[in-house]
């Protein structure tokens, strides 16, 4: 059994008050992406119930030379990444895998995916998760994916917004019920 750091309990609390402090953000911000005329009615993000079963460990390859790829947006041009590593993980008893994207000068890691769950319960192209590890990972090591915070981007909220779409090497074949669910209307 891996050690999270917390317990469930605990893992749980965070959870919701980080899915509290976003739904304030999208209601009284002025960079919301609801747009200004939609907040009076916003009562709040949809959302997955907390899952401990979507928050797995995952097998860090590392690419030594990362290769560039360019992902296409929801509009406008396409954005330059560097593929830095492979995640390898097993959900609901299936191998699977999700690559890893940086933004050259960027210390975050991008993860734009789809699942069975897109266009469905959740955004039409797709959510995204971003992971801040402690250090730089390499080969073999192991890091959390906690799909429990799997989020829909701007771009979901409003056509003001040009957001990447996750490639087709990030599609997965299992239901992903955890994170942002599909916002009424959007």
């Amino acid at each position: 059994m891996t050690n999270f750091d917390v317990s469930e309990d605990e893992w749980r609390e965070e959870l919701i008050e980080t899915r509290k402090e976003k739904d304030d953000f999208f209601d009284t911000h002025p960079q919301s992406p609801i747009p200004p005329g939609e907040r009076d009615d916003f009562d709040g993000l949809s959302y997955f119930d907390p899952d401990a079963d979507y928050r797995v460990t995952a097998t860090v390859e590392a690419h030594d030379d990362p290769e560039p790829v360019e992902l296409e947006t929801t509009a406008g041009p396409s954005q330059r990444y560097l593929r830095t590593m492979t995640l390898h993980f097993e959900v609901d008893d299936e191998d699977a895998s999700l690559a890893v994207y940086q933004q050259e000068g960027q210390d975050s890691l991008f993860v734009p995916f789809r699942d069975k769950t897109t266009g469905q319960q959740s955004y039409e192209n797709g959510r995204y998760l971003e992971l801040h590890p402690d250090r730089r990972l390499s080969d073999g090591d192991e890091i959390v994916l906690d799909f429990n915070v799997a989020y829909s981007p701007f771009c979901a909220y409003s056509e003001t917004f040009s957001c990447p779409l996750p490639p087709e090497e990030n599609w997965l074949d299992v239901l992903i019920p955890a994170g942002e669910q599909t916002l009424d209307g959007h």
